[in-house]
């Protein structure tokens, strides 16, 4: 070999290498739209992943979950997430090109501004739903009373709040209602969105906890972490064991033990954890989603989203319990494996079968 093709190999070799280096680090930008009730934890994987992977841009924005469903449906984003699942008219709308993938557990909380009170106040199914019905308009209600014996409750309207946009955390806060009052299931029902009979209005998570904290005599419902951060009181809730119970992170999961069990290989995920058997198990709990398709169309974005989704649910649980979220379930963990590494981009799988992990 000359001295000259060695040189001009050389540097074929070196461009070959800044190339492939280039291209490893090719900046790639997801995009995802939705549910507000997971936006702490969501918010703190993005950040962590992009720290550990700075070649990856994740953009979520918290506009509820009716929200991430019409975003996810319109092709806008590059993946939806909901709290309240899609209805089987709404897959059907994206051709049944959709997987549920669970995300995290969490807790939907009463939570109130009651001044005066400093006890930690009780509820039951059929005073919540009184409340929201309009039937109970006072905080000294002989219903509300009667659930906390010695505590002088005031004289002072019930101001009431709830969601104003399309919101899984109001399909959570409405399926619990709908299983344990039948006047609720009659007249209001369960959904992302419902024909409120009273109440304000608040904007995600967020502004129904700006309601509870700014009105005296507020109530509204709220993931969990919103009432933590916003330092604002939160009741128990009566279970289907009679017990009262605070939202906590072995209760959220003992909410999910029964039904993480019985799901199969051929689950969709869809499942309803709220007013579960169990006497510590906490009543109004659910999974978190997001929305991914089952058939995508670009490799590298399909990848590097299949990646994310992989060490969320594994890596990135470790942050679950300072955020008040309980973590999934192994069970739950070894089916979404499966599920993700069906996804495919023209017929060929995402990811390989004996994928572990980045």
């Amino acid at each position: 070999m000359t001295k000259t093709l060695a040189r001009l190999l050389a540097v074929a070799a070196g461009s070959a290498l800044i190339a492939g280096g280039a291209a490893a680090q090719e900046t790639m930008r997801l995009n995802g739209a939705g549910a507000t009730f997971p936006n702490p934890i969501y918010s703190k994987w993005v950040l962590e992943y992009h720290t550990a992977h700075p070649n990856v841009e994740i953009n979520y924005q918290a506009i509820g979950s009716g929200g991430g469903i019409r975003q996810f449906t319109d092709h806008t984003v590059d993946f939806g997430a909901t709290d309240g699942p899609m209805t089987d008219a709404q897959i059907q709308a994206v051709n049944g090109n959709v997987y549920h993938l669970p995300t995290v557990l969490g807790a939907v909380v009463p939570t109130y501004n009651v001044p005066g009170v400093t006890a930690q106040l009780r509820f039951n199914g059929d005073v919540l739903a009184g409340i929201w019905l309009g039937q109970i308009t006072k905080w000294n209600d002989s219903r509300l009373a009667a659930l906390n014996p010695g505590v002088t409750l005031p004289d002072q309207d019930i101001v009431v709040a709830h969601r104003s946009d399309g919101s899984g955390t109001t399909y959570i806060w409405t399926d619990y209602l709908s299983k344990v009052s039948s006047d609720w299931s009659s007249r209001v029902g369960k959904g992302t969105s419902v024909n409120w009979p009273v109440g304000l209005g608040g904007q995600g998570n967020p502004g129904v906890a700006n309601i509870v904290k700014q009105t005296p005599g507020a109530i509204g419902y709220v993931e969990l972490i919103y009432a933590l951060q916003n330092q604002i009181g939160y009741g128990l809730v009566q279970n289907k064991s009679g017990n009262f119970i605070q939202a906590t992170l072995q209760s959220t999961t003992d909410a999910a033990a029964a039904a993480a069990a019985a799901l199969d290989a051929n689950t969709d995920f869809r499942v309803s954890i709220t007013n579960p058997d169990g006497p510590q198990a906490y009543p109004i709990a659910s999974f978190t989603w997001l929305l991914v398709p089952k058939e995508m169309t670009d490799m590298a974005k399909a990848r590097t989203l299949l990646e994310f989704v992989w060490w969320a649910v594994h890596d990135g649980e470790r942050f679950t319990t300072d955020l008040s979220y309980a973590p999934l379930p192994r069970h739950v963990v070894q089916l979404e494996e499966e599920r993700l590494k069906s996804i495919t981009v023209d017929g060929r799988p995402v990811l390989p079968r004996n994928y572990r992990g980045r």
